[in-house]
Order: C-alpha cells, then sequence, then structure tokens
C-alpha cells in the first residue's frame, strides 16, 4: 500500500467503493485522514463498514470541513451529467481528484525521482503497460504495475526512489488528475470512444493529451489526426516530443515496419528490434504497442539487447491473442477481451486459415465490417444471441456451424482445424459481450482455455 499522507488530519470524503475506492480508503486512513465513504450500492456501503471504513451519506454531510472529495473513475464527473456527489462538491468548493492524482501528490512529496510511466490510448493500453513493465523486470528494475490495468495505484508498494511505477490510465482516470507529471508520458491513439463521459471526441482528447503536458518525457503515436495535432501543439509550444509511427518515417522517434523497429535520427534509422515470430506480438496494433514500449525502456536507460531479449519472452496478457497451445499444426487462440468488431478485426487481420469462434451478446453493428477479413476463416462457430444474426452475415461467404455453447464450438472447431491436415488457428474472438453466457469475458477466456487443454490433453 502506498498511505496517502497530503490530507493527514483533514476530512475527505470517498464516493464509489468498488475495488480502487476500497483501497483509496485505507491509503487514505493510513495516511491520517479522516474518511468518510459512500457509494450508490448500499452493499458495498456495508462491506466498507465491515472493513472498518466509516460511512455517511455524503448528502447529509457538513461539507465546509471536507478537503477533497475522492471520485471513483466509473462515476460521472461531467457528462452526460455530474454524478450527484460531484455536484455536491462543486456547490461546496470542494476539489474533486482520484486516486492517480493522490498517487502524484505522494510520489512528488515522498520519493520524486522514483520512475512513473504513464500510459494512454483508446486502444492498447493495457498490453503496452505490460510490454514496459516486463521489459523493465528483465533489464532487473524494481518494477510495479497497475492502474486501469487491475491493481489500484494505491494498493501498489510504497514509494521509493529506485522503483518504477508502471500506471495504466484511462481517460476518466485523467481527468481526475489535475497534476499528473510522469517522468514517461505515452499517448497511443485517439479513435472515437467514451463520447457519453466527455461530449465530444475533442474533449476526450484533450483529457487523453494531459498525460503528455507535465511529463518529463513525451511519446506521442502521430498516426491518428488527434495524436498528430497533440505533437504538433506541443511543438509549437517547444515542448520537446518522441514521435511514435507504424505508418510512416517519423524524425527523431521510434517507427515499426512490416517486422522491425527503428530509432530514427534526423536522416538516418537505426534497426534495434526484431519482432518476427512473437506469437504475443503479432498483429499491426502490437507493433504499435512495442514501439511504445521500446521508446519509452529506451528512454529509462534500457540498451537494445536487453530489449530485444525482453521482447521474446513477454508472454502476452490473457485474454488478448493469448496463444493456449498447439495441436499438431493447429494453435489454440483465446481473444475473448474482443468484445466488439473492431476489436476482433485485430485477430482476424493476424491470421490465415482461421476456425473462428464468435458469439455473444451482440453489440451494435454487428460484423458486416469484418467483411475484409471473411477470406481469413476457414469455417465459423456460432455461439450465443448473436448466432443467427451472424449466420445470415456470414452465410454465402464463410461455412457456418451454429453450436449454441462455447463447448460444443470448441470441440467442432478443434477437430476440424485437425481433421484439415494444415497449419490451422481455432480462434475465440467473439466480436461480443459475454453477459449472455458468462458474467465476463475473462470468465468466458478462462472457460475456453480450460476446454482447449482438455482436448490437447485427450488427443
Amino acid at each position: 500500500m502506498i498511505p496517502v499522507t497530503s490530507f493527514a488530519g483533514k476530512t475527505v470524503a470517498v464516493f464509489g467503493l468498488g475495488g480502487s475506492g476500497l483501497a483509496t480508503c485505507h491509503a487514505l486512513i493510513a495516511g491520517g485522514a479522516h474518511v468518510i465513504a459512500f457509494d450508490d450500492d448500499a452493499h458495498k456501503v456495508a462491506q466498507a463498514a465491515e472493513a472498518k471504513v466509516g460511512t455517511a451519506d455524503l448528502r447529509g454531510i457538513d461539507w465546509t470541513t471536507v478537503a477533497a472529495l475522492i471520485l471513483t473513475p466509473g462515476v460521472p464527473l461531467t457528462h452526460p451529467k455530474p454524478h450527484w456527489s460531484a455536484q455536491l462538491a462543486h456547490h461546496n468548493g470542494v476539489e474533486i481528484i482520484g486516486d492517480v492524482e493522490l498517487f502524484c501528490r505522494e510520489r512528488r512529496k515522498h520519493a520524486p525521482d522514483a520512475p512513473f510511466v504513464a500510459i494512454t490510448g483508446t486502444n492498447g493500453k493495457s498490453t503496452t503497460t505490460a510490454l514496459i513493465a516486463h521489459l523493465l523486470r528483465h533489464a532487473g528494475r524494481d518494477v510495479q504495475m497497475g492502474g486501469n490495468i487491475g491493481v489500484p495505484v494505491l494498493n501498489l508498494a510504497p514509494l521509493s526512489p529506485e522503483r518504477h511505477y508502471v500506471i495504466e490510465c484511462s481517460s476518466y482516470q485523467i481527468d481526475l488528475a489535475p497534476s499528473i507529471d510522469p517522468t514517461v508520458g505515452i499517448m497511443l491513439n485517439v479513435t472515437p470512444d467514451h463520447i457519453d463521459r466527455h461530449g465530444t471526441i475533442e474533449n476526450y482528447a484533450a483529457v487523453k493529451s494531459r498525460i503528455l503536458g507535465r511529463a518529463k518525457i513525451r511519446i506521442v503515436g502521430v498516426d491518428d489526426d488527434y495524436g498528430r495535432g497533440m505533437a504538433k501543439n506541443l511543438m509549437a509550444m517547444r515542448r520537446t516530443i518522441v514521435p511514435i509511427s507504424i505508418k510512416e518515417i517519423v524524425p527523431h522517434g521510434y517507427v515499426g515496419g512490416e517486422h522491425n523497429i527503428y530509432r530514427t535520427g534526423g536522416s538516418e534509422a537505426e534497426d534495434i528490434a526484431d519482432l518476427t515470430g512473437i506469437g504475443s506480438l503479432r498483429g499491426r496494433h502490437n507493433m504499435q504497442n512495442a514501439v511504445a514500449a521500446v521508446a519509452a525502456c529506451s528512454a529509462l536507460g534500457v540498451d537494445d539487447k536487453t530489449l530485444q531479449e525482453g521482447l521474446r519472452s513477454f508472454p502476452g496478457l490473457a485474454h488478448r491473442m493469448e496463444q493456449i497451445g498447439t495441436n499438431g499444426a493447429v494453435l489454440f487462440v483465446n481473444d475473448s477481451k474482443a468484445t466488439n468488431a473492431d476489436s476482433a478485426a485485430k485477430a482476424l487481420a493476424s491470421f490465415d486459415n482461421i476456425y473462428w469462434i464468435a458469439g455473444g451478446l451482440p453489440k451494435e453493428g454487428g460484423i458486416a465490417g469484418l467483411a475484409e477479413f471473411f477470406p481469413r476463416i476457414a469455417k465459423a462457430y456460432l455461439v450465443g444471441q448473436a448466432a443467427e444474426d451472424f449466420a445470415g452475415t456470414l452465410e454465402g461467404r464463410v461455412p457456418v456451424a451454429r453450436c449454441g455453447t462455447l463447448e460444443v464450438a470448441v470441440d467442432h472447431a478443434a477437430r476440424d482445424a485437425l481433421a484439415a491436415g494444415k497449419p490451422a488457428v481455432v480462434l475465440l474472438s467473439p466480436a461480443c459481450a459475454s453477459f449472455d453466457q458468462f458474467p465476463n469475458f475473462e470468465v468466458r477466456g478462462d472457460r475456453f482455455r480450460d476446454l482447449v487443454k482438455t482436448f490437447i490433453n485427450q488427443t
């Protein structure tokens, strides 16, 4: 835990008592603050009280005594309208911040030289965060990884000057961290997302850009209009940036080619890493992630040889094009995190001769937008509520089996792929949410992994 001492002796209101909210309460209490916590879910309030956290309905407290409201990132700050707790704080002139802001204040106070890498972007930030942490550990560094990737930032090990903090930051978290000041700030890309929470894509991009403003080293993906705009604005303010691209040569930055990563000078490019054969980093989207990770770790002093070794040993993330195993010439890949067509497109673009398991609770738009990848699919195995709609899109273009459940789909897809007698991929990339048959995509992916391992062991 990182005790939050910046509010010692003061009263702090906390709204939102999920994992990060409870972690924030305990960190504030450990640092000497008086905490008043609440949630719209009465069960979470009861759980917090059982964990010795002071609770009370924030609508009935004396806000003149409150130093700050710590808001969970999942609660609206501005759009579509501020949550009632945020409205109360605004009305009473109380600052509203989040756990990442608390981390930044404690770092400045206790370990300002502790390397802090903050990563954001619409796509790829989890893989980039995990890869940076992996590369730094491979280089022998003391690394803590958390934030939006799973471990609440205040649950990480206490601050120390030599400890590296690699933190994935969502736009919601950045919006609640006005003084975020990483050693290395990374903005990967911006595509339309979370417009309901930010009002417009321009507002969304502006929030993302804050990760760069106070950073010592600014790594900017320039392959979309918003990233290019951020880079141009920073350079106009005479701020140094490190541009990264997988589409074009950028000066004084890093570029991803078909398989290789290059460091560019004014007119020269140095080949520094090769992703050939690294299954966990397959696909153009992962090239961008790898380029960003290499740029960040190079800035922190990791040499090229160590980077190449670390890239080759990266295991990847669970449920994100996760290689489960092989049976003969058949590779099994768990991409359960692909809960919409755009996400599934990245996996479909990365393989040929695919035995595709898809379906679940459908998202708006279906899979018509994936038509360019249909020639890569040997057969589709459809499950869940989306099966009939997906079949209607695929029939006449891709052979289809309506399987109903994941168990049936895995068995049929695996046997068909093996019977074909040539290299193939059994790919779970559902292009759907899981909620019709599973609590979340993790449970769905875990079930796929278990089914595949059982099949491999029995054949």
